[in-house]
């Protein structure tokens, strides 16, 4: 096993499906103080110290040859303000960590990387509807420096507290600097894109199930439904490749050499993902197809039986419409036989007409 392989498997793992979170937390305006801060902690040589501010962790950190990272949630512009004054953030990567509702990127400016993460989580449903909720996504922004690292979290996605708590217990990887907690923070991310599309990929099973069972039912809703949320889960997960690429290839003073392969072993995952994701996709649009070509194959069955039952109807009409004219010279009309005659012939009309839509698979 590699060094890489033994990093990855001492990462929070997550082996069952994420299940709905708890109640959301209070939305900015009715929040107090500086509860937006869920955690500030210095690292030096790999090892968390002692408690401080955030306005004061970026001096001691420097002052003490480690880095700080910052998580935040959901913070207001007035106080990320106060964040990006103290770290020196730059304006265009505040308004978007503040905004939120981005694209995946990783943007460069003079002594920072800003990058914008896609998280997802798959929502426990009983039976997939044409209005199910599938694919919940939230956004994590990372703010990386040579000595510090700011996390801000939108939505309800969890996970980074239990991954500072593991990151802790890896002093060998947070030695690595800032840099380690942004592949950490990625790698979760990819891993939580992988459990998405293994339970969606269940749902695209059930599916293709019923479009090709022998019960009539009506697919095409859940199907364009599961499309639309499978189209949230690329979203995030396709323009993640461009990111780690630079991360992985580029040389970049923030990133280690050491820390490439990390990346390179992320990109590997997301890559797989993501051609997860467009198999599936394009699964879907084959059972779309496969629904509606099966509906207009009932369809025509079903005209086809109503055009036969037509047709039979159709053969004592005309024997009976014939001797209803009521004209005096008609071949058997006075005949005490003509009665039965032309029931008879109604009948056997039908009969042959039957035994011939029987033999075609009309009916």
């Amino acid at each position: 096993m590699t060094s890489t392989d033994s990093t990855r498997s001492r990462l929070p793992q997550v082996h069952r499906r994420p299940r709905p979170v708890g109640p959301p937390s209070l939305p900015p305006s009715e929040r107090e103080g500086s509860d937006f801060v869920i955690d500030c902690a210095i690292y030096v040589e790999g090892q968390r110290q002692a408690p401080v501010a955030y306005d004061e962790a970026l001096r001691a950190a420097v002052e003490k040859g480690g880095f700080v990272w910052l998580g935040l949630h959901e913070p207001t512009q007035a106080e990320f303000e106060g964040v990006a004054a103290v770290y020196g953030l730059h304006p265009l990567a505040v308004e978007d960590a503040v905004e939120a509702h981005q694209r995946p990127k990783l943007d460069s400016y003079d002594d920072s990387l800003f990058m914008v993460l896609k998280t997802a989580r798959y929502v426990e449903h009983d039976a997939l509807t044409a209005t199910s909720e599938v694919v919940n996504t939230g956004e994590v922004m990372v703010f990386l420096g040579s000595h510090y690292v700011i996390t801000v979290r939108h939505g309800d996605h969890g996970g980074l507290k239990e991954l500072r708590q593991t990151l802790e217990g890896q002093t060998e990887l947070l030695q690595l600097g800032p840099s380690s907690v942004l592949y950490a923070v990625t790698d979760l991310v990819v891993d939580h894109f992988v459990e998405v599309a293994e339970a969606v990929e269940d749902d695209v099973e059930e599916l293709e199930t019923s479009v090709f069972s022998p019960s009539r039912t009506d697919d095409t809703p859940r199907i364009y439904q599961l499309k639309r949320e499978l189209m949230a889960l690329r979203r995030a997960v396709q323009p993640l490749e461009l990111p780690l690429t630079t991360l992985a290839d580029r040389p970049n003073d923030l990133v280690p050499d050491a820390m490439r392969s990390y990346f390179r072993d992320v990109q590997d995952h997301t890559l797989r993902v993501r051609d997860q994701v467009m198999g599936l996709d394009e699964l879907l649009s084959n059972i779309l197809q496969a629904a509606l070509a099966r509906i207009s194959v009932a369809q025509n069955d079903d005209m086809r039986r109503i055009s036969s039952y037509a047709g039979l109807i159709a053969a004592p009409t005309l024997v009976a419409g014939v001797y209803g004219m009521n004209f005096d010279h008609m071949p058997e009309l006075h005949w005490s036989f003509g009665y039965p005659f032309a029931l008879l012939l109604m009948a056997a009309l039908c009969y042959l007409l039957y035994r011939g839509f029987k033999r075609n698979g009309w009916l």
